[in-house]
């Protein structure tokens, strides 16, 4: 198939803007959706590429906003190719990474390197962070293409730990470019780390980097965007007190996100899974995922993202603190939400707004996010009516593990489309496809 070939999507079951669905077929051309009709008559250009979607519903193609696909420098754990052929399994069209990497993107010559290395390498769409670093490098603020700036305020070493409040504020004072934080207290985790010292249960990492870590931190964030009206973003929110400052003090410039994990997995699963389940923020209790899942519900948290960062067995198989915190999740994550869809928690259109629709809002990709004439055609065929476990010798990932091993979902991605051509179909990955660069609407 060419990109300039006609193909229809036949007899799917297609989400509209309106949030309803409709019985019926989508037409798309040079990679871009023409008409989204109940029936499409029959093309009469040669060649013509039909998709039999009998049975299967029609999103808008998962658009995950926080993922470390670890390239350049960390290949061992994952790179753009594996990590976007997981995406392409997991339904995820478009991805924006983030800028711990080897070298830092702090520079427009590592984001221009890792943008090359993207355009060889990537199924699927890409955009790029640019770090903010103590120096206040000039490519901040005039690097280009970036998603936004992201800062690291605490769990994190090196120049990309920025947790001295006058450097923050002057990065919120300057430009008007999204800011993207990892909330959490640097200076509360070190005294912890020194009280908790010596304990090898990874079930203290919950512990050591408390919630209290957390909402000091988005509330310093928080105070900052609405002192200069800055767009700020709040990362992987993992509190019930930062769901509800939220819902008390949040202005309209300011976004924020929630995983999968924080939303389904908890300290509970210490026992089961050991290391595997260690991140950062790390896992909360049964009560932070409820007020987290009604935050989300409520629209006080936006979206969702995975917040993708794998490591390998070996590495998570060493004793804690020695191991390091981080779980993949781009396969799985649309699975795991149409699965809470289905069960009933929310509804399918909310999955697709949550996890597409939402996220191009809020970072200004055009002509994404929205199955309608005039955009992309980046869409996943999902199938809900099938169950499937997660196994592990199923995942394309290259760590091979899963945090949700066992868990049986509904919702696996059966065609996964990028800007028209069909880069994962019925298990089979199409590596040559190649997604673009994204794009970010300026103020």
């Amino acid at each position: 198939m060419t990109s300039h070939a006609p193909l229809i999507i036949r007899r799917a079951q297609i989400l509209l803007p309106s949030g309803e669905f409709m019985l019926g077929d989508v037409q798309i051309q040079d990679g871009v959706i023409v008409q989204v009709n109940s029936e499409i008559s029959p093309v009469t250009e040669s060649p013509v590429t039909e998709i039999d979607a009998n049975g299967l519903t029609l999103l808008p193609g998962v658009i995950d906003p926080q993922v470390h696909f670890r390239e350049p420098g960390l290949e061992h754990k994952e790179d753009l190719f594996t990590a976007s052929c997981a995406c392409a399994r997991g339904g995820v069209t478009s991805f924006l990474e983030m800028p711990n990497t080897r070298p830092l993107t702090t520079t427009q010559a590592a984001l221009d390197d890792k943008l090359q290395r993207a355009a060889q390498k990537c199924l699927v769409n890409y955009g790029f962070f640019i770090g903010a670093t103590a120096e206040l490098l000039p490519d901040l603020l005039q690097a280009t293409p970036v998603a936004g700036i992201k800062i690291f305020m605490g769990s994190m070493h090196g120049p990309l730990l920025v947790d001295q409040d006058e450097v923050l504020e002057k990065i919120f004072a300057q430009g008007t470019r999204l800011i993207a934080v990892h909330a959490e207290d640097q200076a509360r985790i070190a005294q912890r780390r020194q009280q908790f010292a010596g304990i090898t249960d990874p079930a203290i990492h919950s512990t050591i980097q408390d919630n209290q870590a957390a909402l000091n931190a988005t509330r310093l964030a928080l105070q900052l965007a609405q002192k200069y009206r800055r767009r700020l973003h709040i990362l992987h929110m993992s509190t019930a007190e930062e769901a509800e400052l939220l819902r008390q003090h949040k202005p309209a410039w300011v976004t924020a996100e929630v995983t999968p994990q924080h939303l389904l997995l908890n300290t509970n699963a210490y026992e089961t899974i050991g290391t595997l389940a260690q991140m950062n923020p790390p896992l909360r209790s049964p009560h932070d995922n409820e007020v987290l899942w009604q935050a989300l519900l409520d629209g006080v948290i936006d979206f969702i993202a995975t917040d993708h960062a794998p490591h390998t067995l070996e590495e998570k198989a060493q004793t804690y603190p020695n191991t390091p915190s981080g779980m993949p999740g781009v396969e799985t994550s649309l699975a795991l939400m149409l699965t809470q869809a289905k069960a009933g928690r929310c509804t399918v259109a909310q999955v697709a707004h949550w996890m597409s629709t939402a996220v191009a809002q809020a970072y200004r990709i055009p002509n994404k996010g929205v199955i309608a004439p005039g955009y992309d055609a980046d869409l996943v065929l999902v199938d809900l009516n099938t169950y499937h476990p997660v196994r592990r010798e199923d995942l394309v990932t290259k760590c091979k593990w899963s945090p949700f091993e066992g868990w049986n979902l509904t919702g696996w991605a059966v065609y996964t489309l990028v800007g028209g051509k069909v880069a994962y179909d019925r298990g089979t990955l199409h590596t040559d496809v190649r997604g673009q660069a994204l794009r970010f609407e300026s103020d």
